[in-house]
């Protein structure tokens, strides 16, 4: 399939669009009442030109659904990094960006502002209607290159001199780098880098291939810049219960990263609340960094304090509150040659302890902000647990509820208390 040549230059834009379209769901041509039908289908033609190795397509009742298709097997790279390497040139931008490079090609020479513009001049020779450029636009594009890393500048006296950036050694294994592209935070950064080899043998493959995080990647660059400054920010929150994203005041802390899902958390302390909160990181956007905080130190070591009893991302609500811990118990009962299952609730207790009652039977107790977090992997000892206590009595009870309901289910007998 031929790329759409349409490029975009706001991608928070197409970040929601591809949520909207692919991961949360794919939304079909009359249920998407955002923009036009026409605007939908200039942004399926544009990321179908990306992903249509990947895309495929049912018809029911109620019309054809597109969905993604990747298979983590056969598939070694994020095909959602090619969003990101799509970019909106106007001719201006193109010829300035080609000019500027080939004048400073020599990263050892360091020329002024004036000295570029004079050999500029030399390049539009011969045109009977030259485009022409000011000062204020290259100074722009010198400044632009210079965040991008391009270009650097030196002060000499009160004259600023601009070189090209001296261009990084790649080293010649890239197994590690391939590796950390898939893997990482903001691993779309790896995959630029591979971009730059002319070949590479990919040797590694992903069972579990979270690849979605990569719409993230510039959300998640920013909140690292955050922390790397210790600064406070503001943030867009959406929320599938509001139309409009709320703006919040916030102070980043630490990024919270699934091995289970993929999914990507921020703790970060709001003040409004008095409290360190968790967000997912992509309903979060337009990440503003404002003025550093003192504090930041102090929220951190606090949210350090806290991980002694958080079983998932949920801490406690107030800081400087009396604190409200729930305690879980459950007891195991093993067979002989079963010890797979002892070295399971070693290897995932998390805040947990494991305590070995007899030669057959194993407790697992821990103290935590909210045991409905921990639900999901109790559940996968369902078969093993012979005796189970919650302080939250009423989730105790839900859980026992439920686990009679499957019982009914299969002719199973009751629940022993």
């Amino acid at each position: 399939m031929s790329a759409y040549n349409e490029l975009i230059k706001n991608f928070e834009k197409i970040r929601a669009y591809m949520r909207d379209f692919y991961v949360y769901g794919f939304k079909s041509r009359t249920e998407y009442d955002k923009k036009s039908a026409r605007l939908y289908d200039d942004e399926r033609r544009r990321m179908e030109s990306w992903l249509g190795d990947h895309m495929q397509f049912v018809r029911t009742p109620e019309g054809k659904t597109m969905f993604l298709s990747i298979d983590s097997r056969l598939s070694e790279h994020n095909p959602l990094y090619k969003a990101w390497k799509a970019k909106s040139f106007t001719d201006r931008d193109i010829t300035l960006h080609f000019i500027l490079l080939d004048i400073l090609h020599d990263s050892n020479e360091a020329l002024s502002l004036g000295e570029i513009l004079s050999r500029m001049d030399a390049y539009f020779d011969g045109f009977a209607a030259p485009m022409s450029v000011d000062e204020s636009t290259v100074r722009k594009k010198l400044k632009e290159y210079i965040t991008e890393g391009v270009v650097v500048s030196e002060k000499q006296g009160r004259q600023t001199l601009y070189r090209r950036a001296q261009e990084m050694v790649l080293p010649e294994d890239t197994e590690a780098l391939h590796f950390a592209s898939e893997i990482c935070p903001c691993g779309v950064i790896g995959s630029f880098l591979l971009d730059k080899y002319p070949s590479h043998v990919d040797r590694v493959r992903f069972k579990h291939h979270y690849i979605t995080s990569a719409l993230d990647s510039d959300v998640l660059c920013a909140l690292f810049e955050a922390m790397r400054q210790k600064c406070v920010v503001t943030v867009k929150n959406a929320s599938r219960r509001e139309e409009e994203p709320r703006e919040n005041r916030i102070v980043p802390l630490r990024v919270f990263i699934s091995t289970q899902n993929g999914r990507q958390h921020l703790l970060a302390y709001q003040p409004d609340f008095n409290a360190i909160k968790s967000f997912r990181i992509d309903y979060l956007s337009d990440v503003t960094l404002l003025e550093p905080t003192p504090r930041f130190d102090e929220l951190r070591a606090e949210l350090d304090r806290m991980q002694a009893h958080m079983w998932g991302v949920t801490a406690k609500h107030r800081l400087h509150k009396d604190e409200h811990l729930e305690t879980v118990s459950f007891t195991v009962k093993i067979a002989d040659n079963e010890e797979h299952i002892v070295n399971r609730l070693e290897r995932e207790k998390r805040c947990g302890t494991v305590e070995k009652l007899d030669e057959h039977a194993y407790r697992f107790t821990a103290q935590v902000y909210d045991i409905n977090e921990m639900i999901p992997w109790i559940r996968t000892f369902i078969c093993r647990i012979t005796e189970l206590h919650f302080s939250n009595h009423t989730l105790e009870t839900q859980f026992k509820r439920d686990i009679e309901t499957m019982y009914k289910l299969y002719g199973i007998g009751e629940v022993s208390e």
